[in-house]
């Protein structure tokens, strides 16, 4: 136990946030893997979309979180005050706004996407209110530094997840897609362990500076602007085959999708680390660009890596991960990987001009995204074409980051 202990204190925070991200993705993986498993192609389809529906949300509440975590930075006492509980009651109404939206529209919701039940979406709906006030909660920590705090939200959202998602596909006679969503709204709320809401009063007006207030409601802008290109880049092709395509192949593509992105979501670690350092050295005057290529060498190694695996074991890893089932997709597990890869290491530029207030990457990738989508609504004859659609926009994405960056090396 004492030897435990002094190798808990030999851990940074850092370390450990990074450890947690890493056992948060595995079981997010596992979850996938036993719906994959549990529910067989046609039926994961529409589990499938529920879990892009929550990573689409996800890049809309992350405009909250590192919104609260760049002024975490920024502002202490009572501008810091004023400033959480402003951007609280923004992501109450907002979380309210959008989980009406799924609501009232569940039925358009289930003709678009062909799904089985409309109340999938009602039930997600629900949920998402407890989604955005989480997403404040976690970008306090976030910018405060406070990793293990930041670690034990994600783990208690992931788990209760797994948990009662399985509880209730097992036990539970209705719709699976039903199931995965209740499991999923019921995540948000244990997503909220802990929080650090002491002193919040959302009903009380706002006192922040004007000043302030100008300088915030700009960073919102420039972030959701690029969490919205974000979600139409990294999801858009999976609601795309969902909609060309027949129940099964939009299964077989969905776990295409959920293994290729494995280094997209371990990429998003270092972004969560990156952000707060780069503003902190920005605030203090010092270099920032050895942030930057530290953790682009991260991504690109752990994408070479994660590529050469797909390439050279596909139908092992697409057997072992989803089954017999699943293994017409081994042939573009690598080049999907490829896709994901080129945009995880671009994601690292753009989250780092991010931090540093530039728009003009915000406004490329917009570009780039609608692109995407409109290739794709042209090239879709084979689930071969769209993947290569996808690498031929990342190709051009990374190259316009890395080129922003060689011209704008001299004023960073």
């Amino acid at each position: 136990m004492n030897e435990f202990k002094v190798l808990l204190k030999k851990v940074s925070p850092q370390q450990l946030f990074m450890g947690s991200v890493l056992l948060v993705n595995g079981g997010n993986y596992l979850y996938n893997l036993l719906l994959g498993r549990l529910l067989g192609p046609e039926a994961y389809a529409d589990a499938a979309l529920l879990v892009t529906l929550l990573l689409v949300l996800s890049f809309l509440g992350m405009t909250f979180q590192l919104t609260t975590t760049k002024f975490a930075v920024v502002f202490s006492g009572k501008d810091w005050e004023s400033f959480r509980n402003r951007i609280y009651k923004q992501a109450i109404i907002i979380g309210v706004l959008t989980g009406a939206l799924f609501v009232y529209f569940a039925k358009d919701l289930q003709l678009l996407f062909q799904t089985n039940t409309p109340y999938m979406f009602v039930a997600l709906g629900f949920g998402i209110p407890f989604y955005f006030f989480m997403s404040v909660n976690r970008g306090t920590y976030q910018g405060q530094q406070n990793f293990n705090m930041l670690s034990i939200t994600y783990q208690t959202e992931m788990w209760s997840r797994l948990l009662i998602t399985l509880a209730f596909v097992v036990f539970c006679p209705w719709e699976p897609a039903l199931s995965v969503a209740m499991g999923i709204a019921f995540s948000f709320l244990f997503g909220l362990i802990p929080s650090d809401t002491k002193g919040i009063a959302v009903a009380k007006p706002s006192l922040l500076a004007r000043k302030h207030v100008k300088r915030v409601n700009r960073f919102i802008f420039l972030t959701l602007g690029y969490e919205i290109t974000q979600i139409i880049i990294n999801n858009s092709d999976v609601l795309m085959v969902k909609h060309y395509f027949g129940a099964n192949d939009a299964g077989l593509y969905a776990s295409l999708a959920l293994i290729g992105r494995v280094v997209y979501f371990v990429a998003w670690m270092f972004v969560m680390l990156l952000l707060p350092s780069v503003v902190q050295k920005e605030k203090d005057g010092e270099s920032t660009t050895p942030v930057l290529f530290r953790y682009v060498g991260y991504v690109a190694l752990l994408s070479v890596t994660i590529i050469t695996g797909c390439y050279l074991f596909p139908e092992l890893i697409i057997k072992l991960m989803f089954g017999d089932a699943y293994l017409s997709m081994a042939g573009l597990l690598w080049l999907y990987a490829l896709a994901t890869s080129l945009f995880a290491i671009g994601n690292i530029f753009a989250y780092y001009f991010l931090s540093l207030d530039l728009y003009l990457p915000v406004i490329i990738s917009g570009v780039l995204g609608l692109a995407q989508i409109l290739a794709i609504t042209i090239f879709h004859d084979s689930l071969e074409q769209i993947v290569q659609v996808q690498i031929a926009i990342m190709i051009v994405l990374l190259i316009s980051q890395l080129s922003y960056f060689i011209l704008k090396k001299h004023t960073l």
